[in-house]
């Protein structure tokens, strides 16, 4: 089993930056990818950025080079248990829950209880 927890979400103004945290504690040491996906209000959740145990990311289109997704001691890939996600130039629009998931593969993944980010006009 794995348990996933996120920090850092908050409220901050547009234009302003944020850092989320998220640690995968447990069984980790077959976890492949973890990622941040966003879920706000009325629609349903999507993804925002993944980075595989080898370091390679993904972003979704809308974060045109605005976030940016590290991981935990980049220089060993042999297990992935902890990931950032740093916003800058925060909008209105990118309020929402962000959630961590934490994949072995599609089939066999973990969700932390997500973490709200507010950004105010």
């Amino acid at each position: 089993q794995v348990q996933v927890v996120e920090s850092g979400g908050g409220l901050v103004q547009a234009g302003g930056s944020l850092r989320l945290s998220c640690v995968a504690s447990g069984n980790i040491f077959s976890i492949n990818t973890m990622g941040w996906y966003r879920q706000a209000p009325g629609k349903q959740r999507e993804l925002v950025a993944v980075i595989s145990r080898g370091g390679n990311t993904n972003y979704a289109d809308f974060v045109m080079g605005r976030f940016t997704i590290s991981r935990d001691n980049a220089k060993n890939t042999a297990f992935l248990h902890a990931v950032y996600l740093q916003m800058r130039s925060l909008k209105p629009e990118d309020t929402a829950v962000y959630y961590c998931n934490a994949a072995r593969n599609s089939m066999n993944d973990y969700w932390g209880q997500g973490t709200q980010v507010t950004v105010s006009s």
